[in-house]
């Protein structure tokens, strides 16, 4: 790995003949020598690449070689090269102690002892090439430990989506089981009753209007379990991206009006009122039976959560869209429930205890988004709530 780290020389000398001596003295395969005539011309190599070691003349016209060093270690970039000396002067000068001063790990006097140079070189391209294996190690090690921190997140993410599934499909069966078991052991008692009544002979209960009670209360306890199929297989079809959707043009006014005289009977069970307003046609191209779906499921919901109060259906078109509120005067939604009321398996309040799978306005949602709409809701707690669908016409 350190032979594959290739080292930069920089050596500066105003002579040429003794650039090249000393350049055909260091160099190797694995080493790139740089030469200098001059300081200047030495500053700009030393911004542009990263040297492992200096050798610095002393004496040049112009800036020295102290004072090369000495601008050397006062910038960031070159404070840290091992800056060598070579002087041809006489030792007597004491150039050895200026350079020291200046910043240099050696000093060598001319005429230059090979074997000395070589072993100098040798060693601080050895040390340089050590520091330049560490760094990247070091920096390898970081980007481990960046790499492990993301995986733990991720691993941490992943756990907790799998923590929230786990809960969903927990709360999922037992409402599944609950809502099932509701038209099912009405089904099951009302069968239990008749062959009760069949054992003993009594024809008395079998009468026109009592046969006819019992086929519409099993169709209703039918209706409520095809209800809750539909829906967890809408919730499926979701998932898997195979919601059909199949438009043509069709009345909106037309199809409400139709809806809400058709839940005369659950209006009148729910004890509200409901006041429609839809004077004139609003013609579209959605899917009817889709919408007709998510009509009814703010229908149903303005029930459940009305609390006998008056309910209001306004039909219109608004600019370039088509419009359906549904108003009613119950519980309200908080601000906080506002934001989950439409994921799956989420009601409006835990408190009320109210049948379902709280699926509607999750698919209900889901299919408006289809048509490029949108639903919205205004709420506060304890002063009801107004379901807003756009639709695109």
């Amino acid at each position: 790995m350190l032979s594959e780290i290739k080292a930069k020389l920089l050596i500066v000398d105003d002579l040429p003949e003794n650039l090249l001596a000393l350049e055909a003295l260091i160099k190797r395969e694995d080493r790139q020598v740089y030469k200098a005539l001059s300081a200047d011309e030495a500053l700009s190599l030393l911004l542009e690449h990263e040297f492992a070691m200096a050798i610095l003349d002393v004496q040049m016209p112009g800036m020295n070689g102290f004072e090369l060093a000495e601008m050397m270690r006062g910038t960031e970039k070159t404070k840290n090269i091992p800056i060598v000396f070579v002087s041809a002067a006489g030792r007597e000068l004491n150039y050895a102690f200026k350079g020291y001063e200046s910043g240099a790990v050696d000093f060598l006097h001319k005429p230059l002892d090979i074997h000395a140079v070589k072993s100098k070189v040798n060693v601080f391209v050895d040390l340089y090439r050590q520091r330049k294996a560490m760094k990247q190690q070091v920096e390898e090690l970081e980007r481990s430990r960046q790499e492990q921190e993301a995986l733990l997140r991720e691993l941490k993410s992943t756990q907790n989506e799998l923590e929230h599934a786990i809960r969903m499909r927990d709360d999922f069966m037992s409402i599944v089981s609950h809502e099932v078991r509701t038209p099912l052991n009405g089904l099951i008692l009302e069968t239990q009753l008749r062959k009760l009544h069949l054992a003993k002979d009594n024809a008395s209960a079998f009468t026109m209007d009592k046969l006819k009670a019992m086929v519409e209360r099993d169709e209703r306890q039918i209706q409520s379990l095809i209800r809750l199929i539909e829906d967890m297989l809408d919730v499926s079809r979701i998932r898997t991206g195979k919601l059909s959707i199949r438009t043509s043009a069709f009345d909106l006014s037309e199809l409400v009006v139709n809806l809400v005289e058709s839940y005369a009977a659950q209006i009148a069970a729910a004890e509200c009122v409901v006041t429609l307003h839809a004077r004139e046609p609003v013609i579209g191209v959605w899917d009817e039976f889709r919408i007709e779906q998510v009509m009814a499921n703010l229908l149903t919901n303005a029930l459940r959560y009305g609390a006998r109060k008056p309910i209001e259906v306004r039909v219109y078109i608004h600019e370039s869209e088509a419009r359906v509120e549904v108003k009613d005067q119950g519980i309200g939604i908080s601000v906080e429930n506002q934001k989950r009321i439409f994921q799956q398996f989420e009601r409006v309040s835990a408190s009320h205890a109210v049948s379902g799978l709280g699926l509607g306005l999750f698919i209900s949602d889901q299919i408006v988004s289809a048509h490029g709409g949108a639903i919205t809701v205004e709420s506060e707690e304890g002063s009801g709530s107004l379901f807003r669908v756009s639709l695109p016409l």
